[in-house]
């Protein structure tokens, strides 16, 4: 394999950077061109496509975001786009595809692995929603982004003896709720995936009232509920004096910790060493700090790992 191709796709993430970058050290370091496909799938069609350079990955590992640029296509979605994109990557001589993405762009990496493209994916995503994979690209930072945002939101509403809901991204997976409540010491997580009544979430808040606990922290999955709306329903139902906070954005940019970029360079380089053994289809990721690879169509099946003892551990810990 001679050249290959490497695009991001969805949602941007941390950690992005150093996927592309390790990608473009590996490929050349075997003897290949690597082509930067610009916006993903979108690019694609458009033949905005162009091989990379040494200066392109230089000094990127530590910038949020991705130089590849990305975005979300409903046109690869159709026939003639899809086979629009079969024609570019058949123009630029391109023989295998790494995509950087979620589950929507897995399912558009298996299309072209079996329309005879070997396609690699790597889990571009903060919302950790990726099961066959303990951890994806982006979550590590996202968590921390949210952690630190947490013990500020804390001090002002302890200033005024405030509950404070914090609303996190995640889609319909609580992980990030989750691990950002627990390192944050939240004083209750909702998840999509053990839901609770507002009813008894919010006669917690006014019982942490009762014991001199004028103060909380909420986290909620946006999978679980909007933080505006459990505020009010706290509002019209009790006399807790509460404010909604929904952080948004933020939780998608910023440095990637030093756990992200290693993690997406370990990934970058299996990627590209399935490649150079003309292998396609596999989707890689990371078990028990190993990296692995498994079938595209597995990694799309298989359902999300949330931790339910870490969990149910926190809501104890939240009683004292």
């Amino acid at each position: 394999m001679k050249t290959i191709g490497v695009l991001t796709s969805g949602g941007d993430t941390p950690g992005m950077n150093s996927a592309i970058r390790a990608v473009f050290k590996e490929g050349v370091g075997r003897g290949m061109s690597v082509m930067g496909i610009l916006h993903g799938y979108k690019g694609l069609i458009a033949g905005m496509i162009r091989q990379l350079q040494h200066e392109d990955v230089a000094n990127v590992m530590h910038k949020g975001g991705t130089v590849l640029r990305t975005a979300r296509s409903e046109e690869f979605k159709q026939e003639e786009g899809f086979c629009r994109a079969l024609d570019m990557l058949r123009a630029y001589d391109i023989e295998g595809l790494v995509v950087i993405g979620g589950d929507g762009s897995y399912q558009g990496a298996k299309l072209l692995d079996d329309a005879g493209i070997p396609t690699i994916g790597l889990p571009g995503t903060i919302d950790n929603d990726l099961g066959y994979t303990d951890f994806t690209i982006g979550f590590d930072t996202a968590v921390n982004t949210i952690t630190s945002e947490i013990y500020k939101i804390r001090d002002t509403m302890r200033a005024h003896d405030r509950v404070g809901v914090i609303e996190v991204m995640g889609r319909n997976c609580g992980d990030i709720a989750l691990w950002s409540g627990v390192a944050g010491a939240a004083d209750l997580i909702l998840v999509p995936e053990f839901p609770i009544p507002w009813e008894r979430a919010a006669k917690q808040l006014v019982n942490n009232k009762i014991r001199g606990e004028l103060s909380s922290i909420v986290i909620i999955a946006e999978g679980a509920g909007r933080a505006e709306d459990f505020a009010k329903y706290v509002r019209e139902n009790t006399d807790v004096e509460i404010k909604a906070i929904v952080p948004g954005y933020i939780q998608r940019g910023g440095n990637p910790t030093a756990f992200d970029r290693v993690l997406a360079a370990r990934l970058g380089q299996r990627a590209v060493e399935l490649l150079s053994n003309n292998t396609g289809g596999r989707a890689v990721g990371i078990r028990n700090n190993q990296i692995i690879d498994v079938s595209l169509e597995d990694a799309i099946k298989t359902p999300d790992h949330f931790d339910e003892k870490l969990y149910r551990f926190n809501s104890v810990l939240a009683k004292f």
